[in-house]
C-alpha cells in the first residue's frame, strides 16, 4: 500500500484477500481514490469498505489486457502471412555464404586437396569441411520448404476462403465444419487449424537492434527499408489495418489521458466488427467507471510496483527470513 501522490510506502498486507484489504481500508478512513489492478477481488473490497471512494484501473494493466487479446487475434491470422514473407527467389546473405563455401570446398577437392588441407586453406573446421564434402549438390543445403504435409492440406483452400469471407470466424467453428464421422486424430487437426501447415523455421539471420528499447517501431517511425514489408503484410490481411488503427487510437487515448473518449473508442471497435476484441470490451463495460478514471487521472500503479521490488529486495537480503513485522 502506497500513497499515490507521494509514492511513499504506507503498509504491507499479509495476503491478497478481499477481507484483508477491506479491513485495512476501514481502519484508514479518508481515502478518496484507489488505484488498483484488474482482479475483481480488490474492486469488491473497495466497494465494501469505501463505497464513496473512486476506483481507478491501472493503465498498464489495461494496455496489457488489450495486447494479450490482440496477440491471439494476430496469431489466428497466421495463415495470411504465409505468402507475405521475404522473397525466397532472392538469396539471403547467409544462403549466399553457404553457396560460396560449398563451391570453394568442392573446387579444392576436385584438385585433389585433402579435407584437412581444405580446412586449413579456407579457415574452416574439419567437421564443417566434411559436412560440405558429403553434399553432392549445393541445393541440398537449403532449408526445407515452408509447409509440411499435415491433415489440413485437404482443407486449406476451404479455410482460406472462409477466413476471407468471415475473418472473425472462431477456430472451433472451423474445426466443427471440417469434422467427419471417420476423421481421426481430431486433436491434432484442431491444433493445425490454428496455424495450417506452417512449418517451424529458424530465423534466416540474427538481427541486431539499436536504440532505446522503450521506443518500439510504429508505422510513424518505422525505418524506410521496413515499410515495404509492412505494406505487404497489411495487403495480405486487410483486417490488420483496421485492427492496428484501433490499437493506436487506444494508445493515444491512454497517453493523452482522454478517458472520457473511451465510449466512442468502444463503439468504433464494435462497428469495425473486430469480434476477437469482444472479451476486452466486455471487461471495460463491467469495469467502466474505473477504466475511465484510470485513463483520465494522473495516478498509476507503476510506483507501487517499484515499492514491491524494494520490499522483496529487503526480504532477500536476509535470505527470506524477514517476516511481516520487519517488512
Amino acid at each position: 500500500m502506497i500513497d499515490a501522490g507521494t509514492h511513499q510506502r504506507i503498509d504491507v498486507l499479509p495476503d491478497r484477500k478481499a477481507d484483508t484489504l477491506a479491513a485495512w481500508l476501514r481502519a484508514h478512513p479518508g481515502v478518496e481514490i484507489v488505484v488498483r489492478d484488474g482482479p475483481t477481488t480488490y474492486a469488491e473490497a473497495v466497494r465494501r469498505a469505501l463505497p464513496a471512494a473512486r476506483q481507478a484501473s491501472d493503465r498498464r494493466h489495461l494496455w496489457h489486457g488489450l495486447a494479450q487479446v490482440e496477440e491471439k487475434a494476430v496469431a489466428a491470422h497466421s495463415a495470411c502471412w504465409a505468402e507475405a514473407g521475404p522473397d525466397r527467389t532472392r538469396r539471403l546473405p547467409q544462403e549466399q555464404t553457404i553457396l560460396e563455401r560449398w563451391h570453394a570446398i568442392h573446387s579444392l577437392l576436385k584438385q585433389g586437396v585433402g579435407l584437412l588441407d581444405c580446412s586449413r586453406r579456407l579457415g574452416l573446421s574439419l567437421n564443417t569441411v566434411k559436412r560440405y564434402a558429403r553434399v553432392p549438390e549445393p541445393d541440398r543445403l537449403h532449408r526445407p520448404p515452408r509447409y509440411r504435409a499435415c491433415l489440413v492440406d485437404a482443407y486449406r483452400d476451404h479455410l482460406r476462403t472462409r477466413r476471407a469471407a468471415e475473418p472473425g470466424v472462431p477456430v472451433l467453428q472451423l474445426f466443427n465444419e471440417l469434422k467427419a464421422p471417420r476423421l481421426h486424430r481430431r486433436s491434432q487437426l484442431a491444433l493445425q487449424v490454428r496455424q495450417p501447415g506452417l512449418a517451424r523455421q529458424r530465423p534466416d539471420h540474427t538481427v541486431t537492434t539499436t536504440g532505446d528499447p522503450r521506443d518500439p517501431d510504429t508505422p510513424t517511425n518505422l525505418p524506410e527499408h521496413r515499410r515495404p514489408h509492412l505494406d505487404e503484410l497489411l495487403a495480405a490481411c486487410p483486417e490488420m489495418t483496421a485492427r492496428g488503427q484501433v490499437v493506436r487510437d487506444f494508445a493515444q487515448l491512454m497517453t493523452e489521458r482522454r478517458g472520457t473518449d473511451l465510449d466512442s473508442w468502444i463503439k468504433q471497435v464494435r462497428e469495425a466488427g473486430l469480434i476477437e476484441l469482444e472479451p476486452f470490451l466486455t471487461g471495460l463495460d463491467q469495469n467502466h467507471d474505473a477504466a475511465v478514471a484510470g485513463l483520465t487521472l494522473p495516478y498509476a500503479n507503476g510506483p507501487c510496483e517499484g515499492v514491491n521490488t524494494k520490499t522483496k529486495l529487503l526480504k532477500r537480503q536476509v535470505y527470506g527470513h524477514a517476516g511481516l513485522p520487519l517488512l
